[in-house]
């Protein structure tokens, strides 16, 4: 094994650990501000459903909370193991980074969790809504902290180096640096997705199941609608998003593109094989000048291409085809949100067709899809370097035998495979106990009432 084995070993395990570790607050980010709006919403009609709402979903939300707490600490330790290097140079920015977000965060959502869970007439109702706000707040603040150090990575700014350590020089600067509004707003609607797909896909489970109950049919609409609302405002910030990328990481906007040279009237690439060997696309199905109109909003605009980057761009085919799987999960979030708020328009839940309600349950999580090759378009994107300017990935890792990676990797890859399936299965048992207790209760046929009429 050479150097370069054990390197990109490092680099698969600890992008295995945040893949795992990313799927969970994707889903207690956005999930813990639904929980406060089925709260408000039941203190404002009465609907004794938003609360069987409530209660359903915030057991998913504390099955999220606890793996991704768990797997965020494997996560923190291999800044030490693998990549001791990182806080050698740059811990003076993002030690305390991290602090903010333990102090300011995790400790406010673990706080008022419990009352979430457990405290439902056992404290005054203002009481339990301001844990569920609270505990909202926490995981917003949690994403601001861990988003501000990763786009800190990738734009840094506020910063000089001494003695060849990275000092903040201005930490407004620091944590506004020129692409933390985007990416948090880029990764905060992606939660929303995430979520809407979730809760439309165990709610249409449990509705082909036979469960008709009122709570059912009240978080199938409200996740419908927030997708159908949500996929809009993603596709402008992504937008916005990539031109900024372009002013700041051209190399990485010339790999989305497999742009292979700098010049005018850029095609977009839909479709293509990229060769980075042969420096050409195979297969290529592109619109002409449409890169031009997309980056420059001019089909004479010239965009940078990987021959302004030699030796110093990120590998081609991971990039040129993680964004195309997340853009082509968003056009089908877009299609299945649109026709569904459509047909809930004309002929309420009971309009939803049941090949409509099947596609939702495959859809289910597929927001995990779309966030998880985003996140290897940043990620990968940014390579070689670890801190855009400031230090490589290579310059950070520690020198560990290959096989001592692998080995871990192996583990790592056994442990977070029987993990996620058992969430994924404790997340349809769960939809399967609400079904069974519903029937129980007595709630078939469908219990409805004036505010679910066909004009909504």
């Amino acid at each position: 094994m050479t150097a370069l084995d054990s390197l990109m070993l490092a680099r698969i395990q600890f992008a295995l650990n945040v893949s795992f570790h990313i799927l969970f607050p994707t889903i207690t980010i956005a999930l813990g501000w639904m929980l406060l709006g089925m709260k408000l919403a039941w203190k404002r009609t009465g609907e004794e459903a938003w609360m069987e709402a409530y209660r359903f979903w915030v057991k998913v939300f504390a099955l999220a909370f606890g793996m991704g707490v768990v797997s965020g600490i494997t996560m923190s330790f291999q800044f030490g193991t693998n990549w001791p290097g990182f806080m050698e140079k740059v811990g003076n920015v993002a030690g305390p980074l991290l602090a903010y977000e333990v102090l300011t965060a995790f400790f406010l959502e673990a706080v008022f969790l419990g009352i979430m869970l457990f405290g439902f007439r056992r404290v005054p109702d203002w009481v339990h809504t301001l844990s569920t706000l609270l505990v909202a707040v926490g995981t917003t603040a949690s994403a601001f902290w861990i988003l501000v150090l990763n786009s800190w990575m990738h734009t840094p700014a506020g910063f000089e180096i001494r003695d060849g350590v990275v000092h903040a020089t201005d930490w407004w600067a620091v944590v506004f640096n020129p692409s933390m509004p985007y990416r948090l707003a880029h990764t905060l609607l992606a939660s929303g997705l995430t979520v809407a797909f979730l809760m439309a896909g165990l709610s249409a489970w449990r509705w082909l199941k036979g469960d008709r109950g009122a709570d059912v049919r009240l978080t199938l609409k409200a996740a419908i609608l927030t997708a159908a609302a949500l996929i809009p405002l993603q596709i402008v910030a992504g937008d916005l998003h990539g031109l900024n990328s372009l002013e700041h990481q051209p190399a990485k906007v010339a790999a989305i593109e497999a742009n292979w040279e700098t010049r005018g009237r850029a095609p977009l690439v839909l479709f293509g094989v990229p060769d980075e060997d042969a420096r050409t696309t195979h297969f290529e199905v592109a619109i002409p000048a449409g890169a031009s109109v997309v980056l420059r909003h001019d089909p004479e605009g010239v965009v940078p291409g990987l021959d302004a980057f030699p030796g110093r761009h990120p590998p081609v085919a991971p990039v040129f085809w993680g964004f195309r799987l997340m853009v082509g999960v968003g056009l089908l979030m877009l299609a299945l949100a649109w026709w569904g708020a459509w047909r809930l328009r004309r002929g309420g839940v009971e309009g939803l067709s049941r090949p409509f309600l099947k596609a939702l349950v495959a859809m289910t999580f597929s927001g995990w899809v779309a966030t998880l090759a985003g996140w290897y378009v940043t990620e990968i994107g940014r390579q070689p370097w670890l801190v855009t300017g400031v230090l490589t990935t290579a310059e950070a890792a520690a020198p560990h035998a290959a096989g001592t990676v692998a080995a871990t990797l192996l583990l790592y890859l056994i442990v977070y495979a029987v993990l996620i399936a058992a969430f994924v299965a404790v997340l349809f048992h769960l939809a399967g106990r609400g079904a069974a207790s519903a029937d129980a209760r007595g709630l078939f046929p469908p219990v409805v009432t004036p505010r679910f009429t066909a004009a909504e």
